[in-house]
């Protein structure tokens, strides 16, 4: 059995598996009782258990009435209680949305139990690259594989052997053909030499950082920010927010920077939030 720990939260507010693990910001936490011709969008429900990984671990994550349960092959309480920042208030959060915005409640109650992951940042880096031009099956698909070549082995559950995120040495010393092997087109090329800007330039810590790196845009910079970076003032524009915001205001779905600057004025810091409650309620309401 790989999973070795076994941690519970009690009394944890605004927390919903399904709603942290499928609103677009982790890729590798699928439904444990998923079924071979189901989505994993079908398979996710309120009460569903997840198994996943985060930071190296592996994990089965699942929750009920307040309590949650953590079975993982490694992390102590502080890792998993910073992972799932079960510090931050969110119901605060949602209060203070709606009040300056009353247009959300819709969007803050079906997402009611939404937190934004503290997740590792080169993971993301490489995650949102993946995520260009692509859609969530294929993301999925395109960065387990990533992880099976050239992530450490973790250990083995029911048969399948398990592997960690690569770190920044492995993707930077792969070889273009290997990487094209994994069927990532012209990301390929992006994920290497941005490995290699990791491992030569250090962490980077601003939007400014990220924007220099080989194959990163506004949009996966601004995704880096808010799930890589903890920068929940971060306001991700992608097809959906685009939508989203021309529906809700109007705004021309070409007119990215002034629904960015209209996201700061509006929301304020809680912008990053907000953008997650809009595009999960948007997203799985199919609006």
């Amino acid at each position: 059995m790989i999973y070795k720990e076994r941690l519970i939260f009690e009394n944890i507010n605004d927390f919903k598996p399904v709603h942290i693990f499928e609103c677009g910001q982790v890729f590798r936490w699928v439904p444990e009782n998923r079924k071979e011709d189901q989505t994993i969008e079908q398979s996710g429900c309120d009460d569903a258990v997840y198994i996943g990984f985060a930071g190296g671990y592996a994990a089965r994550v699942s929750f009920d009435d307040g309590r949650l349960i953590i079975e993982a092959s490694g992390g102590d309480r502080e890792f998993w209680h910073d992972y799932f920042d079960l510090g931050t208030d969110y119901g605060v959060i949602k209060e203070t949305l709606v009040k300056n915005e009353p247009k959300l409640k819709p969007a803050t109650e079906y997402g009611c139990g939404i937190r934004i992951l503290n997740q590792d940042l080169f993971e993301m880096i490489i995650s949102f690259i993946i995520s260009q031009n692509n859609n969530i099956p294929r993301i999925r698909k395109n960065i387990e594989a990533l992880c099976e070549r050239y992530g450490e082995e973790i250990g083995s559950e029911d048969g399948r052997t398990l592997y960690a995120f690569p770190d920044p040495e492995a993707l930077a010393g792969a070889k273009l053909e290997d990487l094209a092997a994994i069927k990532l087109g012209y990301r390929a090329a992006y994920i290497k030499e941005s490995a290699r800007c990791y491992l030569e330039k250090g962490r980077p810590c601003s939007r400014e950082d990220l924007l220099g790196m080989h194959g990163i845009g506004p949009k996966v910079a601004n995704c880096i920010m808010l799930f890589g970076l903890g920068d929940v003032a971060a306001f991700p524009v992608d097809t959906w927010v685009r939508h989203i915001m021309n529906d809700m205001y109007g705004f021309s779905e070409n007119d990215t920077k002034g629904i960015m600057e209209f996201a700061r004025e509006k929301f304020g810091n809680y912008a990053g939030y907000a953008q997650q409650y809009l595009f999960y309620y948007y997203r799985d309401k199919g609006l």
